[in-house]
């Protein structure tokens, strides 16, 4: 008995690993969120949907399990990577309740990976990955982790940055990110990622402070050393000083 929980990586199919692609293709269930299950749904013909909205988590995972222990190929999917904000960590906190399931993690391409390949090479150095959702964790920690960062210097990612509840929550972040950083500081965002209406945009803190957001963006705010190169976002990684060109 076995229990795959797959990333899906940003988007459409492409952008799927050839393992993501192989666990699907063996699997007689699938388990995930609609609009996810939507993006895959080229290679889900034939197969069992177990399908649950947002909020619903926890009991998507349930019957995956359940599927599983009954002797079912089962996978639960996520977009981006399983592991990052996704069902790789429920799955495995719900399995301590259950008989022995043996769980594979197949990792995928998150948001920050593919919406930096958009934007150049805002992470090539060292980086910070923060969700502004509070559903699950406290604003205040929030708050305490973007000022962490940006006083680390650390090249940002930033999931979630607001929805219809959510309106406010990247005015809020980049007003505390502006106690520490330059309104000038470059940044981008990454809209859709491999989906119908991708776009990006180069703007500056202070710009991103005023901008709308939704779910399907993330955004991106460089470090100090992150320069603009022809449009392009990137944090020079040093090679060049190293080798002296």
């Amino acid at each position: 008995m076995k229990l795959y929980v797959v990333g899906i990586g940003p988007g459409g199919v492409e952008d799927m690993t050839l393992r993501a692609r192989e666990v699907l293709s063996r699997c007689t269930v699938v388990a995930g969120y609609g609009p996810y299950l939507a993006l895959i749904s080229e290679l889900l013909s034939g197969k069992r949907l177990l399908q649950t909205g947002m909020r619903s988590e926890e009991r998507r995972c349930r019957m995956a399990i359940e599927a599983a222990l009954s002797g079912e190929e089962v996978a639960v999917v996520s977009s981006g990577d399983a592991g990052v904000y996704g069902m790789a960590g429920l799955v495995l906190e719900l399995c301590r309740e259950y008989a022995p399931l043996a769980v594979e993690i197949v990792p995928g391409v998150t948001a920050a990976l593919s919406g930096a390949a958009l934007l150049g090479a805002p992470l090539t150095s060292d980086f910070a990955v923060i969700s502004l959702s509070d559903l699950l964790t406290p604003w205040e920690t929030i708050e305490r982790r973007l000022r962490a960062a940006a006083t680390g210097d650390f090249s940002i990612a930033l999931y979630n940055p607001g929805s219809h509840q959510r309106r406010d929550h990247l005015r809020r972040a980049c007003g505390i990110l502006l106690e520490t950083l330059p309104e000038d500081r470059i940044c981008g965002v990454a809209r859709a990622v491999g989906r119908e209406g991708q776009e990006v945009r180069l703007l500056t803190l202070k710009e991103l402070s005023e901008l709308e957001v939704d779910m399907q963006m993330t955004v991106f705010i460089g470090s100090s050393a992150t320069v603009r190169i022809q449009d392009r976002m990137v944090t020079p990684r040093g090679y060049l000083r190293i080798s002296g060109t």
